[in-house]
């Protein structure tokens, strides 16, 4: 096999001048989406209040926000759940040439802080204490940090607040906002969005105004936005409304949920913290006909008694992202959403989001895919000894395309190891078909080798979710002389599972045999859970749903296991 192309419709990248907000706000580009505006219709809506914030409000606050700051500065961090002002404060950062680094408002370390260096930081009400100790470790003055939130009370009431700032910048004259000369939209930074941490430290991961544009483009294009193609029901219309719930320090909730659907001229339901039961009631409340979900939300919707009750006829489409949906669990969503358009996306950070895509040709996307390559990108499979896999076969995916990054921010070792010659080697073991579709295997890094076969622990874990007392699943390898690496299961159970096994070491035994037969019976001899069962509270993810498993390792790195004798069967 060689390079594999997009068989989507050809990508046209557009003039790179232009920033974000001249995008999404001002409708600056020159394309046949952005032509004609809807003032109708709801750009946001705060699922708790029920608020609704129009296009026109949205530009009005982002530019008084931006009068109000009346100055440049270096870098923004939000440190914010989801919340209606969320993209005003990142344009008005964009306004004035400020870069914006969305983090975690769960930040504990401060690690992102000493990378980023941020002059401003703007922070939930709950969390501001958070933001508080961590900027006296990166010697950042009390006064730098502004809260998120209409009416802050306690501790927040000691600072600024974005709602204030508002309200004052009103009554200030108009500032010259911040413009690109022609060509320096491909290297001025609009964002540092890190990388998921799944094997290591996350990483800050330099975006331009150009990357995160034409991202957008490519999914538009891809997509058939506006072409009214026939015989093809659009994806996408004005007036759809798509839930909002993904966080928008990931890059799946920044580039997708967030800009793409306000591209689309659609209505986001903002949702602080996810809920399901709220979710469920947000969907009627609402009239939502798009889901944007990963794949924790998706065992949610097939596994929870309270779906079983909630109508869900009205989903039109659902995206799931952020890693893979296993085949048995995406058969179950199927059903579950008989009249929805359904698939699976891919992408990374360092992609800027989307890689691939179910096509407009199918209603359902290949089952067990990532989709296919979206417009303007292109791809190999490398294998380890270097050379270019065939169709079929299994290798390191590469990728490039105008969603490709900048690189590592402050870290030229790591951006010369990943990024080389315009392609970005994405660290994931993949097959690509002679259809083009894309199946994700797993992280290289994270491949379990037992004797010398690889197991994926994606694999384990999709398989191991369906068994009746699991909830949630990690799957790990842990060292052995003999074999090399064994897997090891983490894993949550079911509320009724667990009350059983509680205070019952027999009980907890038997159950962990179960389990293990549940996998003996349908896996090859290697892949059994050799490595041991472990029952755990919770299961270490990142915002976007990612499993941890350098946490899990970690957990295991100090504590005394004894060797994992097989269950009695």
């Amino acid at each position: 096999m060689a390079l594999v192309q997009s068989s989507g419709p050809p990508f046209v990248p557009p003039p790179a001048d232009l920033t974000l907000p001249e995008v999404f706000l001002d409708r600056k580009l020159k394309h046949s989406t952005t032509t004609q505006e809807y003032p109708q219709i709801p750009t946001l809506i705060d699922a708790e209040s029920g608020r609704t914030v129009f296009l026109s409000e949205l530009r009005n606050r982002t530019d008084c926000l931006a009068r109000s700051f009346a100055k440049q500065f270096g870098l923004v961090s939000l440190l914010a759940a989801n919340h209606t002002d969320y993209p005003v404060c990142i344009w008005a950062a964009h306004r004035l040439g400020a870069i914006v680094a969305p983090t975690s408002p769960g930040l504990t370390t401060g690690y992102q802080f000493e990378v980023t260096k941020p002059s401003i930081i703007i922070a939930d009400a709950e969390n501001v204490s958070i933001a508080a100790q961590a900027a006296k470790r990166h010697n950042i003055s009390r006064s730098r940090i502004i809260v998120l939130g209409g009416d802050p009370t306690g501790e927040a009431t000691a600072y600024e607040s974005v709602n204030v700032l508002i309200n004052h910048g009103r009554h200030l004259p108009n500032i010259h906002t911040f413009r690109l000369e022609p060509g320096a939209g491909s290297s001025k930074v609009a964002f540092l969005c890190f990388s998921s941490g799944t094997t290591g430290k996350p990483k800050a991961v330099s975006i331009s105004h150009q990357t995160a544009i034409c991202n957008v483009l490519q999914l538009a294009t891809f997509d058939g936005l506006n072409m009214n193609l026939p015989g093809v029901e659009p994806r996408y219309r004005p007036g759809d409304v798509c839930t909002g719930g993904i966080v928008h320090e990931d890059i799946y909730g920044l580039a997708m949920n967030l800009h793409f659907i306000l591209y689309c001229q659609m209505t986001l339901v903002i949702t602080r913290k996810f809920d399901f039961l709220k979710f469920l009631e947000g969907i009627k409340k609402y009239r939502i006909t798009h889901l944007m979900i990963v794949p924790p939300q998706v065992i949610l919707l097939c596994k929870h008694p309270a779906a079983l009750k909630a109508d869900l006829s009205g989903i039109r489409y659902c995206m799931v992202a952020a890693a893979p949906l296993t085949i048995e669990l995406t058969q179950h969503l199927i059903k579950k959403l008989p009249n929805a358009c359904l698939g699976q996306g891919y992408g990374m950070t360092e992609m800027c989001g989307a890689v691939s895509m179910w096509p407009l040709s199918q209603r359902i996307g290949t089952v067990g895919s990532g989709g296919q390559l979206i417009s303007g990108t292109t791809a190999k499979v490398v294998k380890s000894d270097g050379s270019i896999a065939a169709i079929g076969e299994s290798g390191e995916l590469w990728v490039k395309g105008n969603q490709i990054t900048l690189g590592y921010y402050k870290n030229e070792a790591s951006t010369r190891e990943a990024f080389q010659n315009g392609w970005y080697k994405t660290g994931d073991e993949v097959k690509i078909d002679s259809n083009g579709d894309l199946f994700i295997i797993d992280r290289i890094k994270e491949m379990i080798k037992v004797k010398g076969f690889q197991v994926a622990p994606a694999e384990l874990e999709g398989h191991l979710i369906d068994h009746p007392s699991i909830a949630e699943v990690g799957v790990i390898g842990v060292p052995d002389e003999y074999a090399g690496e064994l897997p090891l299961a983490f894993i949550v159970l079911r509320q009724q599972a667990a009350e059983e096994i509680k205070n019952n070491p027999a009980a907890a035994s038997s159950l962990k045999a179960d389990i293990y037969k549940f996998v003996k019976n349908a896996k090859s001899r290697y892949k059994w859970l050799d490595g041991g069962i472990e029952f755990v509270d919770s299961i270490p993810k990142s915002p976007s749903g990612k499993i941890l498993r350098r946490i899990l390792r970690d957990s295991i790195v100090n504590k005394t296991r004894t060797p994992h004798v097989k269950p009695k069967l």
